[in-house]
């Protein structure tokens, strides 16, 4: 049997359709959809695609393990919230310089979370984060708050009073996720949110297969019925 010509050390086993070559399988399993450009039609990506590598799926219940308590007591309005908090946190972070980290994450959320329940006790003061990075993910946080609040006209205390529960949870989740996760270095939770946010489909179902509940949208999250 020849050799695979990909590393040019294991056994070719596997016909690569992409190639038109048998590859081995390993070179099949770490190139795959990196260096070859699978076809849809492939049986070894169809299989992955059903069958996620078992660290795949322990990192993922991992994930909603230590989201869960977060996201359990929330309404369906409050979820969706912090679906978006967390969307807006994880793209603050990609387009941040210095880059945000989870302390920015909760000090940031904590901020506008804070100013909020003040306003909803009839007292108007704007809490300020100290952070630079916080500062600017507060001030994009506030502003998404504050132009949907306007947008809901009569509704908008309401979106206050929940956009301050979803803050408020996002803070606590991002201050505790370093405990949670210390092996990962640095910002672990926005790590945790580019894993969960942007899974492909195959991830999120070996993650819904296994954690009772329903997704909504294409996060990857999943809160509890």
């Amino acid at each position: 049997m020849s050799k695979c010509p990909l590393c040019h050390t294991r056994k070719a086993r596997r016909a690569c359709p992409a190639l038109n070559r048998q590859i081995c399988a390993v070179c099949c399993g770490t190139k795959r959809q990196v260096e070859i450009d699978c076809p849809a039609d492939c049986g070894y990506l169809a299989a992955s695609k059903a069958h996620p590598p078992a660290v795949v799926q322990r990192q993922i219940e991992r994930d909603m393990t230590f989201l869960m308590p977060f996201l359990t007591d929330l309404s369906e309005a409050q979820y969706e919230l912090l679906r978006v908090f967390m969307g807006l946190a994880l793209k603050q972070h990609a387009a941040a310089i210095p880059p945000l980290m989870d302390s920015d994450v909760a000090e940031g959320a904590g901020a506008v979370a804070s100013t909020l329940e003040t306003a909803g006790k009839g007292i108007i003061y704007q809490h300020q984060a100290q952070a630079v990075p916080a500062q600017r993910l507060a001030a994009v946080l506030d502003t998404f708050v504050t132009e949907l609040a306007r947008e809901s006209g009569a509704h908008a205390r309401a979106i206050e009073r929940d956009a301050a529960v979803s803050l408020r949870q996002l803070s606590r989740a991002a201050e505790a996720a370093a405990a949670a996760f210390p092996e990962e270095g640095g910002p672990a939770f926005l790590k945790l949110l580019d894993r969960i946010m942007t899974a492909p489909p195959e991830a999120e179902e070996a993650g819904g297969s296994s954690t009772p509940g329903r997704r909504d949208g294409p996060s990857g999250l999943i809160i509890p019925g």
